[in-house]
Order: structure tokens, then C-alpha cells, then sequence
């Protein structure tokens, strides 16, 4: 909301400077975001008369101009190069050191080809004022030397912008703003009374309603005769002010009541109204051109003015270019009406369209005002139009605005933390137009002003609907009456000035504060951390992913399918992160960067619920170091990384078991399933099957995991305890054993730690061989064993008995024989 210092000061009496007001503003809720001074860059100009011009000698577009520009100045050579310098002209001058803002430069006392320049002769372009010019400004010709540009200008006056919160309807107008700043204390608010102007013939244009949910009173009157123009200079430099561009006097009356009173009004050209009746009344799909050249479709539920040839405006937010106030306007109907502030809201967002009266009404408006208003709106049209005016014309009736508030002493100090004395709290409140009804003791009932949109309105509550009436009833009643309390109590705190306002801080929860990181956020950012370690790089990929790529990752159900996707290749929620990953596997390896790790923490969407997944992917070759040559990613690679983040979650490496059953994305040959029983899946790794490849355009190797990072359980909490290291040191064994190709390694590497748990320490799988001195369809598989005594050294009898007890395990499991 803009406003300037001078319009403030013709609603507050006031001695306050700039800074008071601007400190108070802050103070009582109306931030202040800027202050402009357009005069304060112009200070140094001054204005003055051309004594003579003469042609320059040495140019011939040039003119040696004697100009008086008051003291200091009286007789001084400017070269100009402007046509339309003349002798006797009153001009703009700006003398040496002066900053000209549209030239970005600073003048300088100098010569001009041969001819001293002690200045320069001002466009208003030049100055940052106007448009482009083809010579220099003209003043007035009574117009005296010497005086400041900016003060003869009328530039000086001070524009202030206030930040508006959406419930401060009545802040939209520079009376409002006014009665506020009086009310904290800041001057007096200046009294104000529209002169009645009496009708002197019936209008002949009438109102009727027939949508009364979206407009319930509505008044009009016709002044005819009216000669439409240019505004005078005062309206136009108000307007202008502010940011508004001046159309004509009619159009900018509106505007100006529209911000000096915060009241929207609209001029329709009476003679274009077609049948003598204009009705507010639904939409019914039909177009109109409104008055910034856009044609509008109107609905239903769009509440619209309408005459016998169609729509002619959109109610409480834009004319309509047929029927609007133009030069050639004689006859004029004003338009004055209370419109339903969530319907305009409504409107003006399905439509797309906004208006300074929209604005308002969305926000709501003083509804014991609008007969006032008609009539200051009608003075003001016959003072500058001249014209006589109708009787007022009506349809539908003032609403039931009237309501009160009560206000408890002490909930001031209870709820704002300051001590404010009773008989302090009423008169605030009563400098804001709020009327004492009823004073006790301890309370005060107050009548709300009709401009206070924002206080005891009913509240809008959802209700259970199983709540019996009269238990809802009840409710709704002390809702509504905490909610009118406090907007009392805010007022009272306001008006004393929010930074005096104690600050309290909030009461602590508990002495020792609790996590910052639930247990599953814990595990994300340990998951993230482990895989960076490993060389892999975290990637953030979309949600949504094209209904094609996510078919070859198990399916792309309908139920997942979005109906309004942001991008047409993007309209599938993603049943894994590796659709994500593999598509910036293809993106990085099509610009040469085929050797990369990559991996990602999100969700995972399927038909019966959402998981968490962390997913990787390995592309490519390692890479290579001196003496050892790069080798194609393999499956081992990704089953380790699945394995260190399942470890570092706390899950024994041997509870995990492994199966060859992994989903169809994966290679069925080159991958597996790590499971923690044979019911609970932990993690799938692998080679990603040969047709996703292809069908990804990928043409080098790619591994990946998906470990399920909710589905781990959490570990049990144990009792820490000292490690116990052994004084002795450990034997490590190597077997070889021959065994069918179907049976897992696993069986052979659980058998070995079962054959003697207190000395088996560790067990690692170091070969599988097959080929020449290994019958067909059998393997080798070699591991060592790691013997860790505790009491004493092994002698060579014990550690065959060892031996042997391993042995004999690993044949009972398997069916394996020592090679």
C-alpha cells in the first residue's frame, strides 16, 4: 500500500516527522518497506530563464544560450543543443556537480566546441520524469528563476510503502492508516463527512439482484452531462505518485477513492447500457472484453453485471470495454456495492485476473460505508466534470454487520505478557472506533466498527460429523468468543507498540534435549556416509519417471500411473531408485564417462506400500594402478557394498544368508538375494540383466544393490563390554574341499564355523576352481580358517583334531570331500 506523506497529512493532524511516522508504522503492525524521495536525487536543479540565444559559431545545431538561473547563477553561458531553446523560455538547469539520473552523468563546467558551458539546459526525460522528448522542458512562463526543481514541482512529497497482512482490509486506504497512527498516540484523525448531493431527476438506469450470496446491496446513480478529460494536476500527481497511470477524470476519480478511502467504485458510460437495468447475477458461460483488453470467459459461479445485451463487468474485480467511461462519455452511472469476499477471491484466481478494487474486496471492505462514498464520489465527478446527478438507486439491502467483542483486563497481561491498565486498553480500543456497550469490573463489551472486518467474525470450524448439534453449537460459541478476545488483546498490544512486547522464550521441553535424528533418519545418514566411503556418489533423482523405463523394473502398474504429470515423460511414481540411477549411468556414459559409481536414498513405490531404499550402481571398469590392470565391474563388487551398509546397520554378516532368486531386472545367472531368515529380505545384488541394458542404450557392464533399508531390524541393545584379546597368537589353515556345483558356498563357510565355535574365529572364501583335476560337474572351493586359542598355544595334535572335526562338519553339510 503506497501513500504519500502529504495525502497521510489530509486525514492526520500531526507535527510527527518523517522518521516518527515511519518508526510508529513498524511499531503498531504496518511494516514500513520503503520510503522514496524522488525530490532528494533532483535537489541540485533549479529553475530558469533563457535571456538570450544566439548560433553557436562552430555548429550549426548548436546554440549559445545566457540564462538566469537566481543567485549565483544570474547570468551564465550553457551551450545547447536543443531546438526549442529561445530567448524568454523557462527551463530546468542543472549547474557543474549536478548528477543528471536519465544520462548518467555528472555535468561539469567545460567548452563546447570553442564556446564556454557552465551547465546544462534539462528534458524531463533527462531527469528521469517523462518520456522522450525532442528538446529541452518548457515551464510556465510566469515561472521565477532560482527556485529548487523538486519544491516547484511538487517532487518533495514523500512516498511510503506499507506491507498489508491479509487481514488489514482496512489499512488499504490512507484514512485507515490514519486512524491507526492517531489512535498509537501520533496526532488526530481529522474529521471527515461527505456532503450530501440531492438528485434532481429519477436515474434511468436501475439495479436488480439475483445472486444475493455474491453481492447483497448494490447502490447507483446517474450524473449526466458530464465533460470527460484530463484530470486536474493535483489528481494526476496523486495518482502518479502512487504508481497509477492517469487515464481520465472519471477513471481517476474512482481510483483515487479506491485508495484515499480504501472503497472501490466503477463508472459505467450510461449511455451504452442497454434496457435502462443493470443485474448482478451468475455467470452462464459467456465472453466479454474487460477493460485492460483480455477477453474473459465467465462461469457459473462468477458473479457478473449484466444489461440486456450480455455482460458488461466482472462484479468486485474489472470492467468491461464496452461499456466504459471514455472522452466522448456526456452521461455517467457510478457504481457503488458490497461484493462477498471469498467469491472475488475465487473468481479472480479462476480467471486469472486482479485489480487495487479486487484487492480490497478480497480482503473486505467498510460495509456502513458505501452510501457515503456515492456521495463524495459525486461531488467530486460535478466539482471536476461538471454535470448534475440522479436520485440514488438501490437493490438488495445493508447486511447485519453490527456485532461485539468482549474484552477481559487481565487476558491483556495473560496472553500478551504486558500489564496495561483497564482504563488504558478501552480508550486505545475506542481511538480505533470500537464503542463501549457494556463496562464492568473486569471486562469491557465493545460495539466493532464496520470498517474492522478482521474482528468477531464467526470462525469457520470443521466439525466431526458424529458431534451432537448442541455440543457443536456450544463449541462454535466459545470458539467464537476466545477468537474475538484476541483480536482485541492484539489491538490493545498493537496500538502500545509491539517492541514493547516482552520476549518470552518458549518453556524447554525436557533439561536434556532429545534427538535431533530419529533411528530410521540415523540409518539414512549412516547408509549415505558408508557409500560415499566406498567411492560411490550420492545422486538425487525425481520421483516420477517415464511409464517405459519403469516397465523394465518390475512393472508399471495403472494405480501408480499419475493422471496430471509435469512432464509427459515423467508420469509414473518409480518402483526403484535404479531407474533414476541406470538413466544417468546411460547420461554420463554417452559423454565418455562410463567408469562411475552411483548411488541414491529415497523411495520406492509399489502397489501396497512405500519403502526406502539404498540403492547403487557400479559401471564400467575399476580402476587401474601400477602392476594391476582394470577388470570389468563385478557382481562382487555390488554384494560388498550391500554388505557393509547391512553391517554397519548392526546385522551379524553370518545371519545373512544368500539366495539366487533376485527380481528380473538382475541377471538370473549373476546375482542374489541376502536374506536374515527365509522370510525377511535385506538387500538384492548383481549384474542388471543384459535387456535393460540394451534397452537403456548402455553398452558397458553394470552391477547394482538395493539394500531395504526399513526392512533391516533394528539391532538389540547389549551392554557394552572391554573386547577380550587373546594372549596367543592365531593359526590360519587353508582347505580345499570338492563339492557338487549346486550346492551354495555359504553351506561350506557355515559348516566350518560350526565345527568348533570357541576356536573358529573367522572364515574366508579365497578360490572356486573348476576345469582339469576336478570331476565334471563338481568344484573346488578353498577357505581359510582362522584358529584363535585363548588359554593356551595349539599343539600339533590339537590342531589336527581341528582339522578334522572341520572336515568331517563341512562333509555331514555338503557331501564335500577333501582335495
Amino acid at each position: 500500500m503506497k501513500f504519500t506523506l502529504s495525502w497521510l497529512y489530509e486525514h492526520l493532524e500531526t507535527q510527527a516527522t518523517l522518521a516518527e511516522i515511519c518508526a510508529m508504522l513498524n511499531q503498531i503492525g504496518l511494516e514500513v518497506e520503503s520510503v522514496e524521495n524522488k525530490g532528494a536525487a533532483l535537489e541540485p536543479f533549479l529553475t530558469a530563464r533563457i535571456l538570450d540565444a544566439q548560433p553557436h559559431p562552430n555548429a550549426d545545431r548548436l546554440q549559445v544560450c545566457r540564462v538566469d538561473a537566481g543567485p549565483g547563477f544570474s547570468d551564465v553561458q550553457v551551450v545547447c543543443g536543443a531546438p526549442n531553446a529561445r530567448k524568454d523560455l523557462a527551463v530546468i538547469f542543472a549547474p557543474p556537480g549536478a548528477y543528471v539520473p536519465g544520462l548518467d552523468i555528472t555535468i561539469k563546467a567545460g567548452k563546447v566546441r570553442g564556446e564556454l558551458s557552465g551547465g546544462m539546459l534539462c528534458s524531463l526525460r533527462e531527469l528521469g520524469l517523462g518520456e522522450e522528448t525532442s528538446g529541452i522542458a518548457e515551464l510556465p512562463t510566469d515561472t521565477l528563476p532560482g527556485q529548487s526543481y523538486p519544491d516547484f514541482a511538487g517532487l518533495d512529497d514523500v512516498v511510503i510503502d506499507i506491507a498489508i497482512t491479509p487481514n488489514r482490509g482496512d489499512a488499504l486506504g490512507v484514512r485507515g492508516i490514519a486512524r491507526d497512527l492517531a489512535a498509537a498516540g501520533l496526532g488526530t484523525l481529522r474529521p471527515w463527512l461527505a456532503e450530501t448531493v440531492e438528485g434532481t431527476f429519477a436515474s434511468p438506469v436501475e439495479w436488480a439482484i439475483t445472486y444475493p450470496e455474491a453481492c447483497p446491496w448494490v447502490l447507483g446513480r446517474t450524473i449526466r452531462g458530464v465533460k470527460n478529460g484530463p484530470s486536474p494536476e493535483w489528481l494526476r500527481n496523486r495518482l502518479e505518485s502512487i504508481g497509477l497511470r492517469p487515464i481520465s477524470a472519471l477513471v481517476d476519480i474512482t481510483n483515487y477513492f479506491c485508495f484515499d478511502l480504501g472503497r472501490p467504485l466503477h463508472v459505467f458510460d450510461a449511455n451504452t447500457i442497454a434496457g435502462g437495468r443493470l443485474t448482478l447475477c451468475r455467470g452462464a458461460g459467456e465472453t466479454f472484453r474487460t477493460l485492460d483488453g483480455q477477453d474473459c470467459t465467465v462461469t457459473a459461479e462468477d458473479c457478473v453485471i449484466a444489461d440486456q445485451n450480455g455482460v458488461q463487468s466482472l462484479a468486485g474485480i474489472m470492467g468491461g470495454e464496452a461499456t466504459g467511461a471514455t472522452e466522448a462519455t456526456t452521461d455517467v452511472f457510478v457504481e457503488c456495492a458490497l461484493f462477498d469476499p471469498v467469491r472475488v477471491a475465487l473468481s479472480s484466481r479462476r480467471l486469472g485476473l486482479s485489480s487495487d478494487s479486487s484487492y480490497r474486496f478480497e480482503r473486505g471492505v467498510d460495509q456502513a460505508l458505501p452510501i457515503a462514498a456515492l456521495e463524495a464520489a459525486t461531488r467530486m465527478i460535478i466539482d471536476l466534470c461538471g454535470g448534475e446527478a440522479s436520485e440514488v438507486v438501490s437493490a438488495g439491502e445493508q447486511p447485519a454487520w453490527q456485532r461485539t467483542a468482549t474484552l477481559r483486563f487481565d487476558r491483556v497481561r495473560d496472553l500478551g505478557g504486558l500489564d496495561v491498565p483497564a482504563d488504558e486498553s478501552v480508550s486505545l480500543l475506542e481511538k480505533l472506533g470500537f464503542e463501549v456497550r457494556e463496562r464492568t469490573a473486569g471486562q469491557v463489551e465493545l460495539g466493532v466498527p464496520s470498517w474492522r472486518n478482521d474482528v468477531a467474525q464467526a470462525p469457520v470450524l470443521s466439525q466431526g460429523k458424529d458431534l451432537p448439534a448442541d455440543v457443536a453449537a456450544l463449541a462454535a460459541q466459545g470458539v467464537a468468543g476466545i477468537e474475538a478476545e484476541s483480536d482485541l488483546v492484539e489491538e490493545v498490544l498493537r496500538l502500545k507498540g509491539l517492541d514493547a512486547v516482552p520476549a518470552v522464550p518458549l518453556p524447554p521441553i525436557s533439561v536434556v534435549p532429545g534427538a535431533s535424528l530419529t533411528p530410521a533418519q540415523a540409518r539414512f545418514a549412516l547408509a549415505r556416509r558408508v557409500l560415499a566411503a566406498r567411492g560411490l556418489t550420492e545422486t538425487v533423482g525425481f520421483s516420477f519417471v517415464s511409464h517405459e523405463e519403469a516397465m523394465h523394473f518390475g512393472g508399471a502398474p495403472e494405480s501408480l500411473r499419475l493422471l496430471n504429470p509435469i512432464a509427459s515423460d515423467l508420469d509414473q511414481m518409480r518402483p526403484t531408485p535404479l531407474v533414476n540411477l541406470v538413466a544417468a549411468i546411460r547420461h554420463n556414459s554417452v559423454r565418455g564417462w562410463g567408469d562411475i559409481g552411483l548411488f541414491e536414498i529415497g523411495p520406492a513405490f509399489a502397489q501396497s506400500a512405500q519403502q526406502t531404499l539404498a540403492a547403487g550402481v557400479r559401471s564400467g571398469s575399476t580402476q587401474r594402478y601400477p602392476g594391476v590392470p582394470g577388470h570389468a565391474v563385478s557382481l562382487w563388487a555390488a554384494k560388498a557394498d550391500a554388505l557393509e551398509v547391512l553391517r554397519q546397520f548392526g546385522v551379524n554378516p553370518d545371519a545373512i544368508t544368500t539366495t539366487a532368486d533376485a527380481p528380473a531386472w538382475y541377471h538370473p545367472g549373476r546375482s542374489g538375494v541376502l536374506r536374515q531368515g527365509p522370510k525377511n529380505v535385506l538387500a538384492y545384488f548383481g549384474e542388471l540383466h543384459p535387456s535393460v541394458l540394451q534397452a537403456a542404450g548402455i553398452d558397458v557392464p553394470v552391477v547394482a544393490f538395493e539394500v531395504f533399508v526399513e526392512g533391516v531390524p533394528q539391532p538389540k541393545k547389549k551392554k557394552k563390554s572391554a573386547p577380550v584379546l587373546s594372549a596367543f597368537q592365531p593359526v590360519r589353515r587353508d582347505f580345499a574341499f570338492v563339492l557338487a556345483q549346486d550346492i551354495p558356498v555359504e553351506s561350506v563357510l557355515r559348516a566350518v564355523r560350526g565345527a568348533d565355535r570357541q576356536l573358529v574365529a573367522d572364515v574366508s572364501l579365497f578360490d572356486i576352481y573348476t576345469g582339469p583335476h576336478v570331476a565334471e560337474g563338481t568344484r573346488s572351493v578353498g577357505v581359510e580358517v582362522t584358529l584363535q586359542p585363548t588359554e593356551k598355544s595349539l599343539t600339533d595334535a590339537e590342531l589336527e583334531a581341528v582339522s578334522e572335526r572341520i572336515v568331517a562338519a563341512v562333509s555331514k553339510a555338503t557331501g564335500a570331500v577333501l582335495r
